[in-house]
């Protein structure tokens, strides 16, 4: 198994990885699948952020992605992150989540990041419990704010706070 930054030439795959996970779960909350274009926007965004978007490729397959973005468009958020992580299903339990959330938090650390904060959907222990075992603390539920495959779907906030940092007085350019 390796990780390493994602290349454009990644993003059919990861275009299949985020659809699969449209189409057959709540990991994401979207209804509607997403084309190629969709994807590249996306990707062409994180990067031009700064923010990485990692894959985990096993037997030259793109077996998972991951990655983080803002948490909230105000400033005073600009040192915390949301994550996300996500497998193909023919890669599950096989330590890939793991793997991929390890260099994302390292990123996350080296790049100045204070707190990493993950939305799961309350339902899905697997990636809570994957949580949990980096540290991180449920913070909060959300009942019913979502919905999706006709039903109502509870958020449960995560957080992990990163070695601690002195806040930063200003704005930094």
């Amino acid at each position: 198994m390796l990780i390493r930054d994602a290349e454009i030439d990644d993003l059919p795959a990861i275009l299949d990885i985020h659809n699969n996970a449209i189409a057959e779960s709540t990991a994401i909350w979207d209804e509607q699948q997403v084309d190629l274009a969709d994807r590249l926007a996306w990707f062409e965004q994180r990067r031009a952020a700064d923010f990485p978007v990692l894959v985990c490729i096993v037997d030259e397959v793109v077996a998972g992605y991951a990655t983080y973005g803002p948490w909230r468009p105000k400033s005073g958020y600009r040192y915390t992150v949301e994550n996300s992580v996500y497998v193909a299903a023919d890669f599950h339990r096989r330590g890939i989540a793991s793997l991929l959330l390890t260099e994302l938090l390292r990123r996350a650390g080296a790049a100045g990041i204070h707190a990493v904060v993950a939305g799961i959907e309350t339902a899905n222990t697997t990636s809570i419990a994957l949580h949990e075992k980096f540290g991180f603390r449920i913070v909060g539920q959300l009942p019913e704010v979502g919905v999706k495959f006709g039903r109502w779907l509870d958020l449960t906030l995560m957080q992990l706070t990163l070695p601690a940092s002195t806040p930063p007085t200003r704005l930094e350019s």
